[in-house]
């Protein structure tokens, strides 16, 4: 029994934090878990930037209506799930990702959910658990599955190294000097095959 378990920033989807950036002109928004490894620090500058220039939860939303999957994602994890069963496990938030996942076919998502003032400012987020990822591959495991897993961030490496088998997509090289253990690739038809391969070697 083998499930596949992606990131969705980055490796789906654009980044939805400098996507917004990009909208809004305001470049502070572009840090992403690629420049900051510290979520909550992460978080906690983003909201202060949010209320120091008055944007709200329908701001953002309205930039993630705007938004599509990267190009051969759908086609990508459509194939996938035709032989696996996929999780993807995302620091992003239920309330900015339900335009995506439409347009993903609406695949399992396991992420975060923010907290909302009366005026529509977001006041606070609150993590579905510490360091999401790994236990939740942590817990597939202990569900006798085997999981092959891929990322591109720092957010991504404790999946990854929890997983049977990690593998980078699309990372920067500042990441990948960091961490040389996960192969990297580029393209969605390297990934496939390595996870091909990897589950060909768990199943053995």
């Amino acid at each position: 029994m083998q499930i596949v378990c992606l990131d969705l920033e980055g490796v789906l989807v654009p980044e939805i934090w400098i996507a917004f950036s990009k909208r809004t002109g305001i470049v502070e928004f572009s840090r992403t878990t690629r420049d900051e490894p510290d979520y909550d620090k992460l978080m906690r500058y983003r909201l202060a930037l949010l209320r120091q220039h008055g944007l709200k939860l329908a701001d953002i939303q309205a930039v993630i209506a705007a938004m599509a999957p990267l190009d051969g994602a759908r086609d990508f994890l459509d194939g996938l799930r035709q032989r696996f069963q996929v999780v993807i496990l995302s620091d992003t938030f239920y309330e900015f990702a339900d335009p995506l996942m439409h347009q993903l076919g609406r695949p399992t998502l396991f992420c975060h959910r923010l907290i909302v003032d009366g005026e529509g400012f977001v006041a606070d987020y609150k993590l579905r658990q510490p360091d999401q990822k790994r236990q939740a591959v942590n817990a597939l495991k202990s569900l006798n599955f085997k999981v092959i897993a891929a990322g591109d961030s720092y957010n991504d490496t404790g999946m990854l190294q929890a997983a049977d088998a990690g593998f980078f997509i699309h990372p920067p090289e500042n990441i990948v000097a960091q961490f040389p253990q996960f192969a990297v690739h580029r393209d969605y038809a390297s990934l496939r095959a390595s996870i091909d391969a990897a589950a060909q070697r768990l199943a053995g």
